[in-house]
């Protein structure tokens, strides 16, 4: 017992313990404290997402679609968006971005599918990882110790982005538009044969591809019918 006493400078083991446990409380404030900064980043970045949604919801009334006005607004919001990244990136502490990761992933890549959304209905070309990497204002590489876009959450987002276009190709039948059908069908089959060729060990991430089969399945009735109808343009 006196030998305990003097190696620990006369405390009780009991004391030396309790020490040591209030130590910990300091890690876990800081831990509370980061989280609470996180959780404040992201009621902003959901507001962004829920104006991109509002935006990008007109490309499904029945009337033709002001693509230019379209990329202007949701562009001041991506603006807005990259700030709050930015500042997230400054919460976060270094190399301890997949401890956090999980706040921010399921917006991440719901402002993916619709950066790619709205790349698609400029361009008729996949927005690419790089590309929607610099719009979240984020690293492109997926090195755990950079505040990055990671590839799961950009694949998702294109999954994501896969089923309004199934939706949107219906609508755009409705709205007497016969050509864009035709150019969703081509990329989202394309799209299926480049998820085909990856190994998806991402339990959600296959939960989403196994969704996109039925994407490019409404597609094809569109398609279809078109052709019924002689509207394909064929």
């Amino acid at each position: 017992s006196s030998g305990i006493n003097a190696e620990y400078g006369g405390m009780t083991s009991f004391e030396t313990g309790a020490e040591l446990f209030a130590s910990f409380e300091g890690y876990f404030a800081k831990d509370r404290e980061v989280r609470q900064q996180i959780r404040d980043v992201i009621t902003e970045l959901e507001l962004c997402n829920r104006q991109l949604n509002c935006n990008i919801d007109v490309i499904h009334l029945p009337k033709a679609i002001d693509v230019p006005s379209l990329e202007r607004s949701c562009g001041e919001i991506m603006g807005r968006a990259r700030e709050h990244f930015a500042t997230l990136k400054g919460v976060v502490p270094q190399e301890q971005f997949y401890k956090y990761h999980d706040f921010w992933k399921s917006i991440t890549q719901s402002l993916v599918a619709k950066m790619s959304l709205l790349h698609f209905l400029s361009h008729y070309s996949l927005l690419d990882k790089e590309a929607a990497s610099n719009l979240l204002g984020v690293s492109a590489s997926d090195d755990p110790k950079e505040f990055h876009l990671p590839l799961e959450d950009y694949l998702v987002g294109l999954l994501f982005m896969c089923s309004d276009l199934a939706r949107f190709a219906v609508n755009r039948v409705t709205a007497k538009d016969y050509t864009t059908p035709l150019k969703i069908a081509a990329f989202v089959k394309e799209l299926e044969s480049g998820f085909r060729l990856l190994n998806l060990k991402n339990d959600f991430l296959r939960k989403r591809y196994d969704t996109l089969k039925y994407d490019v399945k409404k597609i094809e009735e569109v398609v279809y019918d078109l052709t019924l109808r002689g509207l394909n343009g064929s």
